[in-house]
C-alpha cells in the first residue's frame, strides 16, 4: 500500500478485505465469526471518531470565533529571532494543541501561525511536522495508548494481566523515551532549519541557539515525564506544554539562554527562490498586528484552560467523579452470538463529549459567536471527519480480525500471533532496534499514531511474548516510533502544506524530515536495547 501510495481511506477498506479472506480460506475461522470482528472493529472504531470529532470540533468553533488569531497575535513581538519563534510556536503550542486535539490538527494549525510571522511557507510546514511528534503519544488525551494500544492487545494479553495498569507503564515507558530523545528535538529541528534555509546554510547558527532550545526540550519533556509517571496517559502533553510554555515565554522575553545575536530568513528571497516559493512578507505580519481583535489574550485561551481543567477534575481518581462518569455505559455482548466478541461505550467519559462537545459548544456563548459562525464551524468539522471515517473504520475491523482469528479450525494461532513468531526468529534480540521503525511505517502509510498502534500493537506485544522481552517497553517503543513517524506521514504532510498553499512540495517536506525521523527512531531503538538487555 505504501508503494501504491494509497490514501488510508483507500488502503484501509483493502486490508482489511485481505485480513478477511486469509481469515476465512487460510485460517479457517467461520463466516460469521468473521463478521462479528469486523462489526465489534467498527463499533470501537466510533469510541475514536467521537474523540476525533470532539477535538477537531473545538478547533474550528476557535477559529471560527478568532480565538485562534488573537492566540497567534500573543506570540507576535516576544522575539525577534526566529529559532526563538520556532520553538514557542512550533514547539510548545504545537505540544499543547496535539495534548488537547491531536490527529494531524497541530501542525495544519501551527505552519500557517509561523507563515504569519514571517517563515517561508517550507519550513514553516517542516518546523511544524518535526516538532508535531514527541507530544503525539499523550495526543487528544492519550489516545493513540488508550485506545490504539488497548484495542490491539485486547483479547490478546492473559487475563491475568490488568489492561489498566499494562496502559499506565506504556504511558510511562514513552514519557521515559521522550525525556532521553525528545528533550533534543528543539535543537535538531533548528540546526535543519538554519541549514536548509539560512543564508549562509549552517548547522554552526542553529548550534547558535543550543541553550534556548534545550530549555525548550526539558520545559516540556520534564512535566511531561512526570504526569505520564503520577498521573498516566492522558494528560502528559496537554498539561506538560501548559507547564512548559510559561517557562519558555518568560525566558524568551527575558532573553535568558537565547542568542546573542537574533537570526533570520534571508530578505533578498535568494533561498526561497530555488524552492519555487516567494517570501510570506514581513510587512504583512506587521499590517496582521495592526487589527484589533474581539477577544481578549485570556478569554481566547479560556476554552483550552477549561478543558485542561475538566481532564484533570475528571481523570483523578481523588476527587471521585472519574467512577460517576464510567457509571454509565452501553455494551453489545456477544456480538452475533460469538463468545468474547463484544463492544462497550461509556459515553460521559470520553474526552470526545466531555469536555470537547461540551467546551465547544460552551465556546460558542462565551465568544458571543454569531450562529452561522458555529454552524460552519459544525459543517467543516463533519467534512474533515469523512475520510477519517472510512479509515478508521476498516482499520479497527481489520485489527479484530485478526485478533479472532486466533478461533480457528486450521489450528493455527491467530495471525497477529503468527506474524510476531516470524519476526521475533528472523530478528530475535535485536528487535527493539527495529521496533520504533514498526512504529514509523505505520505512521507513515496511515497518517495516525493511533492507528499505527491498532495496525502493530499486538504484533509488537506478541514479539515481545515471543522473546521474553518486557511487553510495556515494547510497546512503548511501538507508540513512540508512531509518533515519530508523524513527522512524515502523508496525511499530515499533505494538510499542512494545504493551508499554506504549497500543495504539491509533500516529497520535498518528506526528504526535509527523513533525517529527524531516522535519528528519533533509531536513538529511540539503541535506548530500549539497553533497556530490554540490561
Amino acid at each position: 500500500m505504501a508503494g501504491l501510495m494509497w490514501p488510508a481511506k483507500k488502503a484501509m477498506p483493502v486490508t482489511w478485505a485481505v485480513a478477511a479472506l486469509l481469515a476465512i480460506f487460510v485460517w479457517r475461522v467461520e463466516k460469521i465469526r468473521v463478521l462479528a470482528a469486523s462489526i465489534e472493529g467498527a463499533a470501537e472504531a466510533l469510541n475514536i471518531l467521537i474523540i476525533v470529532f470532539g477535538a477537531i470540533l473545538l478547533l474550528n468553533t476557535l477559529e471560527k470565533s478568532g480565538a485562534m488569531n488573537v492566540i497567534s497575535r500573543g506570540f507576535y513581538g516576544i522575539s525577534p529571532d526566529r529559532r526563538v519563534q520556532a520553538i514557542i510556536v512550533g514547539w510548545m503550542f504545537s505540544s499543547f494543541v496535539e495534548g488537547a486535539a491531536g490527529f494531524g490538527t497541530p501542525a495544519a494549525l501551527a505552519a500557517p501561525l509561523l507563515v504569519g510571522l514571517g517563515f517561508p511557507p517550507s519550513a514553516a510546514v517542516m518546523i511544524a511536522l518535526i516538532f508535531n511528534s514527541t507530544a503525539v503519544s499523550y495526543g487528544a488525551v492519550g489516545t493513540p495508548i488508550l485506545v490504539g494500544i488497548r484495542n490491539a492487545v485486547e483479547g490478546i494479553i492473559p487475563e491475568t494481566i490488568n489492561m489498566e495498569h499494562l496502559l499506565f507503564q506504556v504511558g510511562i515507558w514513552s514519557a521515559v523515551f521522550h525525556l532521553a530523545v525528545g528533550t533534543f528535538l528543539p535543537l535538531l529541528a533548528i540546526i535543519i532549519m538554519t541549514r536548509y534555509f539560512g543564508e549562509k546554510g549552517s548547522f554552526r547558527e542553529g548550534l547558535e541557539a543550543a541553550p534556548f532550545a534545550l530549555l525548550g526540550g526539558l520545559a516540556f519533556t520534564v512535566p511531561c515525564f512526570l504526569i505520564a509517571f503520577f498521573l498516566g496517559p492522558e494528560l502528559p502533553s496537554l498539561i506538560g506544554a501548559l507547564v512548559g510554555m510559561p517557562v519558555v515565554l518568560w525566558a524568551a522575553k527575558r532573553r535568558f539562554l537565547t542568542p546573542r545575536n537574533a537570526w533570520d530568513f534571508p530578505r533578498n528571497n535568494e533561498v526561497l527562490t530555488v524552492q519555487g516559493e516567494t517570501s510570506p512578507g514581513h510587512e504583512k505580519t506587521e499590517a496582521d498586528n495592526s487589527v484589533k481583535p474581539k477577544l481578549s489574550l485570556l478569554l481566547a485561551w479560556t476554552p483550552y484552560l477549561l478543558i485542561a481543567l475538566i481532564l484533570v477534575v475528571t481523570r483523578i481518581p481523588a476527587f471521585g467523579i472519574k467512577e460517576l462518569l464510567q457509571a454509565w455505559s452501553v455494551s453489545w455482548e456477544n456480538i452475533l452470538g460469538q463468545k468474547e466478541v463484544g463492544y462497550t461505550l461509556r459515553p460521559l467519559f470520553l474526552p470526545g463529549i466531555i469536555p470537547f462537545l461540551l467546551i465547544a459548544v460552551l465556546t460558542i456563548f462565551l465568544h458571543k459567536m454569531k450562529i452561522d459562525e458555529a454552524v460552519s464551524a459544525w459543517k467543516i468539522t463533519f467534512r474533515q471527519l469523512a475520510p477519517a471515517t472510512i479509515a478508521l473504520v476498516f482499520a479497527v475491523a481489520m485489527v479484530r480480525v485478526m485478533v479472532q482469528s486466533g478461533i480457528n479450525q486450521a489450528g493455527l494461532e491467530s495471525m497477529l500471533l503468527t506474524l510476531s513468531a516470524f519476526a521475533a526468529q528472523k530478528v530475535g534480540n535485536l528487535w527493539p532496534l527495529f521496533s520504533p521503525l514498526t512504529g514509523v511505517l505505520g505512521a507513515f502509510i496511515s497518517g495516525s499514531n493511533t492507528v499505527s498502534n491498532l495496525l502493530f500493537g499486538g504484533f509488537q506485544y506478541g514479539i515481545a511474548e515471543k522473546l521474553g522481552f518486557a511487553s510495556p517497553i515494547i510497546l512503548a517503543l511501538q507508540g513512540v516510533g508512531g509518533a515519530t513517524g508523524n513527522m512524515i506521514a502523508v496525511h499530515n504532510v499533505v494538510a499542512a502544506c494545504t493551508v499554506v498553499g504549497i500543495l504539491g512540495k509533500e516529497g520535498k517536506i518528506i526528504r526535509y524530515n527523513l533525517l529527524p525521523v531516522i535519528i528519533y527512531a533509531l536513538a529511540t531503538g539503541l535506548l530500549g536495547m539497553a533497556l530490554i538487555h540490561l
